[in-house]
């Protein structure tokens, strides 16, 4: 964790639950002035270390309720062949992660639509039309126990 202190590793926990958490509160409960915070909040933005400020939706209210975990076997393993396919799985709204994989499949998509019809449309749209896809495993989730993008730093920080 080169360029993150104790401070920094704290903060970015805090922000990891809520990033609309006052600089004031977060000062507060980490013994820093909200003017410290808010130089090193805006350090970690401009490094990268802190890559977006999002919320985080409900899928459930917006009516996009299925979630598909979809493995991606590649006929070729010709390097251009693998960055379109990189390319179009993100620039696909629908594609929510996309994993490059060792193994047998060559990608793990996480896909989310409103319904099986829509994920049918989109199976044609970039699975099928995508001549160097050999074929496709769809696993499609009942329910959502944990999902999560928080990253426990408390345990990196423990190590060094």
């Amino acid at each position: 964790m080169k360029n993150v202190d104790h401070f920094d590793v704290l903060i970015l926990e805090i922000l990891q639950k809520d990033n609309m958490t006052p600089q004031r509160d977060i000062g507060d409960k980490i013994g820093l002035s909200a003017a410290a915070v808010q130089r090193r909040i805006k350090k970690m933005r401009e490094t990268g270390i802190i890559k977006a400020d999002v919320s985080v939706v409900d899928t459930e209210k917006i009516k996009y309720s299925v979630t598909l975990l979809v493995e991606i076997f590649l006929d070729s393993d010709k390097i251009d062949l693998i960055d379109q396919a990189r390319q179009v799985f993100n620039a696909t709204p629908e594609v929510q992660q996309c994993y490059y994989v060792t193994g047998e499949s060559d990608f793990m998509l996480v896909i989310i639509v409103p319904s099986m019809k829509d994920y049918e449309q989109l199976t044609r749209k970039i699975f099928y039309s995508n001549e160097n896809i050999k074929h496709f495993r769809t696993l499609v989730s009942m329910d959502t126990i944990k999902s999560n993008l928080e990253i426990p730093l408390h345990i990196l920080s423990q190590l060094e």
